[in-house]
This record gives structure tokens, C-alpha cells and sequence, in this order.
């Protein structure tokens, strides 16, 4: 079985969608194209008709207004009731009927062109014919002629008829009549005449030649009984042929016929006004060539598409085709143990990206055993950091046993020293005693764990109670923490070393009377923080910017430095420290300061977090 290469699998692949895609789009765009070309040309011609129609209706309903004046002038209806013989009243009446005649058709401008001639005619025979302000006299035997067939065509009931007919020989074919039937002056008399318009047929034609139907697309009129009233080369059909038998019985809908060896569309629109049929016929031919042109262009462009289109995709296919061998034989040569690179030649695409993912895989495998010896290193270097981490909090928890000095021996010791001072009824020395066994209690506890802002403040008490014995002056802390804060959270012995700071360096001269320690907290944004307060000599700009320092680079017990700076306590850094090993890094001490107006040392904790030891 022949194996099936890829380039052949694309190239076969490509010719598919291409020739589906053309014929698929062909054909869609032919049938498409083809129904909305014949939709907007039978739109355009059902417009036309259209316009026809109501120019036509406008003309024949203005005519139909100076018959309505003929058939209801008195004079005209006097008339039908003269004698055949007598002379005189014909004259009369005639002179009064031309004078009607002319009166009205100079009214109506628009008439005069169009208009024929005007006659009335009545059953006794005699008539009043009126040609452009001319009296014309017939033979009474064609009147008589004449006066009989309109009286057969025209209606009983005094409506108007349209007839394709001319009392004059020479006039037939070229022009229409409006007629209608005239009673006698006398309330219910019986039809006694006819009124009669000749319309121009060539003047009204120049609104139906408007309607532009191409080369060999006609416009005609056929009447309610089959008869073709325009254009007079169709008056040589025979009424009632196929033709008008076709336009009478569609009414106003759009059919195709043969005619004259050729298939035609026939637009037939039916005036509501005169029953006449307006219609415009175009070759089917004729009106499919748009589509045709559309067809032949559109095989035309799809051979020459599918040509270049295959052309294209034999170059495409090589184009992907070779990279992927180069790319097969290098991946064998890998396979060997022998590293080789392929040339990326410039190119962006996937096939460039595969290649350059390829030779990327040969360099970082090439890289593996440097990146893995890094490693190694970095792992070492975060032991080492851990064990400096957990000397840290060994050197932390050696200074906090450094404070205690033997803290069973000085407890037991100041149990005893309180005996003596209640056998000697010593209040001062028992207050003193008592709060230094409770202080050293206490800190009997050097692990680093929580405790309460009340317990923190107990101890401070103490402290002070301490402190007043020390100097022997009083001096009263101002705790402004509201009650419902008491039972926060904190980590123990970082409250009193704060204070005892602040003696030692806030107040270098002495407590004074207008001195001031305050300690306050609130909850804000998720933390719980603790402010101690002083209006002490605060500390110098440089001063301030080193303590900042070392509190943001997390400096933990350092020697003790010399001039008293660090006296007492275990000082501000290591309180720092110890917050940030129970809560965490983002916790601690911050301080602000301002030379001879006091500081502000501000302990952040979070607000409801149980804190964790870090290991």
C-alpha cells in the first residue's frame, strides 16, 4: 500500500475546499443575484405601470369634470327636447352650447390640447358638434348612426364610458371618447341624448411613452371588453386575442407569456378608475442578461481562481513541507546523542516557532545539570537562612533569661524580704516587694506567647508602683484605651520596656509636673494598635532616621551601646522584633518624633488574628 505523504494529504485537501468553495459560492451568488435582479425589475416596471396608472386616471378624471358640467348644463338638457324641424331653437340653443363649450374649455387649460371635440347628440336626431371654437354639421343619417351605437355602449345609470371610438372616420384609432347619457330638463324624464369627449390619444401617449422599457420592451392599453386602445399598432389585433384575454384575467398580477417567438414578462396594473389594463411587457431574456453577465463572469473568475489557487497551494505545501524533514532528520540526529541545531532562516511562523522550540529544548537540556547544581546552592542558602532565622530567636530568647537573673531565687528571696517588712509594719517596702514579685511572675515566662492589653497594663502598674519608690516622686500613666479593647490581643513584656524607655531617654532631667506619659488604641483597616505617648525631649532627625533604619531592616539584639543611650530594658528593637516573630513581618513598631515637643511610638497588631509562633 503506497504511504500517503503529507504534501499530497494538503494539496488534495486545498483542491477540495477551493472547488467546493467556488461552486458553493457560484452557484449561491447566481440564484441570489438572479431573484433580486428580477424582483427589482419588476419592481421598477410595477412602478412605472404604477405611475402610468395615476397620470392616466388624473388626465381622464379632469375630462370627466367637463362632462359632468355638459350633462348637467340647462342649456344642453333643453336641447334633447327641440323639434327636429325647427330652425330656430336649434340655433339657439347651439349659439349657447358653443359659448358653454368655449367658456369652459379656456377654464381648464390643461383640456385644450388633448381635447378632440366636444358634441352633444339627442335622439331627435339633430346634434351640436364643437371643435375648437368651430360648429361642424354632420349627415343626420351618421348622427343617427353615431347616436344609436352610443346609446347601446353607454350606461343607463348616467356613468361615464371610456369607448375606443371617433365620430369622424379619420379621427379612429387616434382618439377616445368619454360619453355619458343626458336626461331632459323635466325631473324623471328618460334618457334623451348623449354627451360626448374626443380625447387626443397622442397627446395622453406622451405620458405612456415615459415608461422606458429597453430596446424591445412595449407598452400597451387593453379596455374591460378586449379591445386595445393604445398603441395603434396593436389595434390591428383582433379583440379579445390570447393576449388580452391573459391581461383581463390577471388583473394586477405579473405573468410570463410567449409572444412573438420570445417568452416576456407582462406587468398588468387594471385602472380602478377607467377598467382600462395598463401594461408593460419586457423579454425574460433581456431581463435575465444582468444575471447571465453574472454566470459567465463568475465561472470565468473561478477557473482562473482555482488555477492560481492550486498554483498557491503547491508552494504552500513545499514551504511547510521541507522545514519538517530538516526538522525529522535533526530530531534523529538528537535521538543519536548528537546535539544538532537547525538554521531558523528568518521565519516567523509556526513552523519558524517549532524550529526555534527545538533548538530552545537542545540549549536548556545542554543547560540542565548548571540550572540543577544552582539549585542545589539556593537550597543550601535558604537552610542557612532558616538556621539564622532560628539563632535569631535563640539570641532573643537568651537575652529575655538574661533579664530574669535567677528569677526563683530573687522571688523566694522577695517573699522573704516581705515577711520581715509586715513584722516591721512596713507599707512602703511591702507595696514595693509585692509589686516586684508580681513583675517578676510575670516574666517567669520566656516563651514567646499572647496575652491580653489588661494584663500588659497590670504590669506596667506595677512597674510604676516600682518606679515611685525608685524616685520618690509620683507619677500617674494616662490610659485612654477604650474598655471594649482591654481583651485584645498582644504579645507579653512589650508594654512595660516601652515605658521604661521613655523615663530613661524622654525625661533626662527629671519627671516635671506639665510631663505626660498617655497610652491609647484603636481598631482601623483590619489592625489593632497601641500609641504610648510622651511630650518629652523627643529625638533629633538623625537620630529618628537611624531608628527607622534598623526598625525596616529588622536589626535584632545588638551590644549594648555606650552614654546611657540603651540603659534598662531590652529596648525598642527587640520589642520590634518580638511582635514580628509572633504576628508576623507586616507587624511591629513605628516611631515618630520631634526634637523638644515628645514622640509617638505606635505598636501595630493584627485586629482579630489568633497569632501563630514561627518555627
Amino acid at each position: 500500500m503506497r504511504r500517503k505523504t503529507l504534501s499530497g494529504q494538503i494539496y488534495t485537501y486545498f483542491l477540495i475546499v477551493i472547488v467546493l468553495s467556488l461552486v458553493s459560492v457560484g452557484a449561491f451568488s447566481y440564484v441570489q443575484s438572479s431573484q433580486a435582479l428580477d424582483g427589482q425589475v419588476k419592481q421598477y416596471m410595477e412602478q412605472m405601470i404604477d405611475s402610468a396608472n395615476y397620470q392616466t386616471d388624473s388626465y381622464l378624471q379632469a375630462y370627466e369634470l367637463l362632462s359632468n358640467a355638459f350633462s348637467s348644463n340647462s342649456d344642453v338638457r333643453a336641447f334633447m327636447e327641440i323639434k327636429p324641424d325647427d330652425a330656430y331653437e336649434y340655433y339657439v340653443y347651439s349659439d349657447k352650447i358653443k359659448k358653454f363649450a368655449l367658456a369652459s374649455v379656456e377654464s381648464i387649460v390643461t383640456l385644450y390640447k388633448q381635447l378632440n371635440m366636444i358634441y352633444v347628440v339627442g335622439q331627435h336626431g339633430r346634434s351640436v358638434i364643437y371643435e375648437n371654437q368651430n360648429l361642424f354639421n354632420f349627415d343626420p343619417v351618421l348622427v343617427q348612426e353615431k347616436y344609436d351605437n352610443l346609446m347601446k355602449m353607454t350606461p343607463s345609470d348616467g356613468k361615464i364610458a371610456l369607448l375606443n371610438m371617433s365620430i369622424r372616420a379619420v379621427d379612429q384609432g387616434s382618439v377616445v371618447t368619454m360619453a355619458r347619457k343626458v336626461r331632459g330638463p323635466s325631473y324623471g324624464d328618460e334618457n334623451r341624448g348623449v354627451v360626448a369627449i374626443e380625447i387626443k390619444l397622442t397627446e395622453l401617449a406622451k405620458t405612456w411613452d415615459r415608461v422606458s422599457l429597453g430596446k424591445d420592451g412595449f407598452f400597451f392599453i387593453v379596455d374591460d371588453t378586449g379591445n386595445y386602445i393604445y398603441p395603434p399598432s396593436m389595434g390591428q389585433r383582433k379583440p379579445n386575442d390570447e393576449l388580452a384575454t391573459l391581461v383581463l384575467a390577471s388583473g394586477n398580477q405579473t405573468f410570463l407569456h410567449k409572444y412573438n417567438g420570445g417568452e416576456r414578462m407582462f406587468v398588468s396594473r387594471k385602472s380602478g378608475y377607467s377598467d382600462w389594463n395598463l401594461v408593460a411587457s419586457m423579454p425574460v431574456k433581456e431581463l435575465r442578461r444582468p444575471a447571465d453577465t453574472i454566470r459567465t463572469t463568475t465561472i470565468i473568475v473561478g477557473l482562473l481562481t482555482l488555477a492560481v489557487a492550486l498554483w498557491l497551494a503547491y508552494r504552500f505545501g513545499r514551504s511547510i513541507i521541507a522545514p519538517i524533514r530538516g526538522l525529522k532528520d535533526s530530531m534523529r540526529e538528537t535521538e543519536k546523542g548528537n546535539w544538532q541545531y537547525i538554521d531558523e532562516i528568518d521565519r516567523t511562523d509556526e513552523i519558524g516557532g517549532l524550529i526555534h522550540s527545538y533548538n530552545l529544548m537542545v540549549t536548556r537540556l545542554s543547560e540542565m545539570i548548571e540550572r540543577v547544581y544552582e539549585a542545589e546552592l539556593e537550597q543550601q542558602k535558604n537552610l542557612l537562612e532558616l538556621g539564622e532565622s532560628k539563632l535569631e530567636r535563640q539570641r532573643a530568647e537568651f537575652q529575655s533569661l538574661q533579664l530574669q537573673i535567677n528569677p526563683h531565687f530573687l522571688y523566694n528571696t522577695l517573699e522573704t524580704i516581705n515577711c520581715y517588712a509586715i513584722v516591721q509594719d512596713s507599707s512602703e517596702i511591702t507595696e514595693i516587694v509585692e509589686a516586684m514579685a508580681f513583675m517578676l511572675r510575670y516574666a517567669v515566662q520566656t516563651n514567646l506567647e499572647e496575652i491580653t492589653v489588661a494584663n500588659e497594663l497590670n504590669h506596667v502598674r506595677n512597674y510604676m508602683i516600682v518606679l515611685q519608690h525608685r524616685t520618690g516622686k509620683e507619677f500617674e500613666i494616662d490610659v485612654a484605651i477604650p474598655p471594649s479593647l482591654l481583651l485584645e490581643k498582644m504579645v507579653r513584656l512589650t508594654l512595660q520596656p516601652l515605658i521604661e524607655n521613655i523615663f530613661q531617654h524622654a525625661f533626662p532631667d527629671g519627671v516635671e509636673s506639665h510631663h505626660y506619659i498617655r497610652i491609647d488604641a484603636r481598631k482601623e483597616g483590619g489592625l489593632f494598635q497601641v500609641f504610648i505617648e510622651d511630650n518629652g525631649t523627643g529625638m533629633k532627625p538623625e537620630k529618628l532616621a537611624e531608628l527607622r533604619t534598623k526598625l525596616e531592616e529588622n536589626r535584632l539584639a545588638e551590644p549594648e551601646e555606650t552614654g546611657g543611650s540603651r540603659r534598662g530594658g531590652i529596648g525598642l528593637m527587640n520589642v520590634h522584633r518580638r511582635i514580628q516573630m509572633v504576628f508576623g513581618e507586616a507587624y511591629g513598631l513605628s516611631v515618630d518624633s520631634e526634637w523638644g515637643r515628645g514622640t509617638c511610638v505606635t505598636m501595630t497588631m493584627p485586629e482579630t488574628a489568633r497569632p501563630k509562633l514561627r518555627g
